[in-house]
């Protein structure tokens, strides 16, 4: 008889792909979707547009630990962190340590739990995929009315150390929101071989990393091309966020006025994210043409901007910009897996976060230089 040749390499043993349940188990993973995203955003905008940039900076750092450690223990570890940074935060005798720990501790867990949280979703769910993602979002609009008059209040009666305690303790949660994300499938075994080189093991590491990264989409057509638009796109995305409520001043409206404007832009956000996410699901139109149109209309209404000098007007265009850019958020994530299939979206979207924040990290400075270049 002849024997069996010994393994000389190492093997990795993919289980089979398990069908998303659409359903089910898959809710709870949208109400952690829900409750992560108003956290982290929530806290976000109230407290510094500038964390953005960590969520989005460290989202590939997230997908690939992600890929290697499963997905429920990356964001309860992402709960721990945002939590522990506040806390810490709070005993702060310098700014510099203000951004240690709440910029910088905090921001890598807002990072860690985001991403994998968006993706566990999306693996649940496919044919109602959208919908599932508009649900889940719709925590960051509902987050951003009640957290800035609940952080002040929280000063008032606790002073900022206190309320910094507070704001620690309930990023806490957040672990929670991470524990109840189960895996579809089993993760990946590997057997190890009996005769392996040091030479083997560290090509197979950083195989491991390549893999963890998903760095194979750099060279991805369809990948890169999306990343660059999308680009483009969040230059423009969060220009009113950031720069409506002096553009309504600047045009002689009232504080009550402006902020009325912040505030209906917020609730037909909150519609347009469930409204995008229910008729994509219908199937009339294909995902990528929905995209395309909420994009070229969010286009129009931040053209139309700068042309509202009447309060009715400024009205009727905020509430256009605000249901379009609810619309299209849901199927910018969804969309991905389409492009790149199931099996990479955990890293695309990490990828893709980083790519996208040189846009949101430009396009509201370029645009008030512009302004004051003009006004000058």
């Amino acid at each position: 008889m002849m024997e069996k040749p010994k393994k000389t390499q190492e093997e990795e043993q993919s289980p089979p792909q398990i069908a998303a349940p659409d359903g089910g188990w898959g809710w709870v993973v949208v109400g952690s979707l829900f409750f992560s995203s108003a956290l982290v955003f929530g806290l976000i905008r109230s407290l510094g547009v500038f964390f953005v940039e960590f969520v989005q900076y460290f989202g590939p750092i997230a997908a690939a630990a992600s890929n290697v450690f499963g997905t429920r223990p990356v964001v309860m570890l992402g709960g721990f962190l945002s939590g522990l940074g506040f806390i810490l935060a709070s005993q702060a005798t310098s700014l510099l340590h203000l951004y240690l720990t709440m910029g910088l501790i905090s921001g890598i867990g807002w990072a860690l739990i985001f991403t994998p949280t968006v993706a566990s979703v999306m693996q649940y769910f496919a044919v109602r995929r959208s919908l599932a993602m508009g649900l889940g979002f719709t925590g960051i609009g509902l987050s951003s009315f009640a957290f800035s008059p609940l952080f002040q209040y929280l000063v008032e009666a606790y002073a900022w150390r206190g309320a910094l305690l507070v704001l620690g303790g309930l990023s806490f949660n957040m672990i929670a929101c991470g524990a109840v994300i189960r895996p579809l499938g089993k993760p990946n075994v590997v057997l190890k071989t009996e005769n392996s080189s040091k030479l083997n093991k560290c090509s197979s590491l950083l195989s491991r990393i390549y893999e963890g990264f998903e760095l194979s989409l750099l060279s991805h057509r369809g990948f890169l091309t999306y990343s660059i638009a999308l680009t483009f796109f969040n230059a423009g995305y969060f220009i009113p966020y950031v720069h409506l409520v002096a553009h309504s001043h600047h045009i002689g409206f009232t504080e009550y006025q402006a902020a009325a404007v912040i505030s209906v832009t917020g609730v037909v956000d909150i519609l347009g994210r469930v409204a995008s996410g229910w008729f994509s699901d219908l199937g009339k139109i294909r995902m990528p043409h929905m995209l395309v149109v909420w994009t070229g209309l969010l286009g129009l209404s931040l053209m139309l901007i700068p042309a509202a000098v009447v309060y009715s007007g400024l009205i009727v265009v905020s509430l256009m910009y605000g249901f379009c850019a609810g619309a299209m958020t849901p199927l910018a994530f969804a969309v991905v897996p389409e492009i790149v299939g199931m099996e990479r979206m955990l890293g695309a979207l990490g990828l893709l976060q980083l790519i996208e924040s040189v846009g949101g990290l430009l396009g509201a400075p370029l645009s008030g230089r512009s302004f004051y270049l003009k006004e000058s």
